[in-house]
């Protein structure tokens, strides 16, 4: 299937953070789990994949998320769907962690796995400055779940959903909660960006953005 230009552009217009959802709408599985798979196929740095989409169905927990977010609170539980989209910590994130080792064997071939393992580190070590810091690595992976975030929104807005990504809480406070509930595996992820899904209860206003000239410069 091709999709046009003026499709793709069409779907961003009509994306917006929405404010509120209509209760009475509900997402199909088959749509939600397309929006899913986007977010799942999204590129990462050095495939590193730092993400993990929590779909919190659980009343109680979206409770519990609703009383300590007042980025929340407006869309639950209005909102048909709702995901918390995890990252992984420094521990996961460094170039000879397990978990990277694991991915990194999955992505290159083996013999080339050890140069390129020495290609990672000197990127995070000298690059980037990564290793300098916890908090860095930690940062690093957060950032790149961003781009899922922003795929599974582009996603919805082409087959017709609404969304609104929620950064209104406070990260310590929302990651006691899930480790209560047992979804951080003991420090190993944290809470990153949390993400809504439904449909508009009533249309935006106008969208504002900078002018393009602005935003966009060239370097001949």
């Amino acid at each position: 299937m091709t999709i046009t230009k003026e499709e793709i552009l069409a779907a961003h217009h009509f994306r917006h953070a929405t404010k509120e959802f209509d209760p009475n709408k509900t997402i199909s599985d088959e749509d939600f789990r397309f929006i899913l798979e986007t977010g799942r196929l999204s590129p990462s740095s050095f495939s590193a994949e730092p993400w993990r989409f929590v779909v919190v169905q659980n009343e109680q927990l979206l409770n519990k998320i609703k009383d300590v977010s007042y980025g929340a609170a407006s869309k639950l539980p209005e909102a048909s769907h709702f995901i918390i989209i995890l990252s992984r910590t420094a521990q996961d994130m460094r170039y000879d962690s397990a978990y990277q080792l694991e991915q990194q064997s999955k992505a290159v071939p083996k013999e080339r796995l050890s140069r390129h393992l020495e290609i990672y580190e000197e990127f995070q070590r000298n690059d980037f400055k990564l290793l300098d810091h916890d908090r860095f690595l930690t940062d690093w992976g957060i950032k790149q779940t961003y781009i899922p975030l922003a795929n599974m929104m582009t996603a919805a807005a082409l087959i017709g959903i609404d969304s609104c990504p929620i950064e209104g809480f406070d990260i310590e406070t929302m990651n006691r909660i899930l480790e209560e509930e047992g979804l951080l595996e003991d420090g190993h992820f944290t809470i990153s960006v949390m993400l809504a899904f439904g449909y508009r209860k009533k249309e935006p206003g106008p969208r504002i953005r900078r002018p393009f000239d602005d935003v966009v410069k060239w370097v001949k």
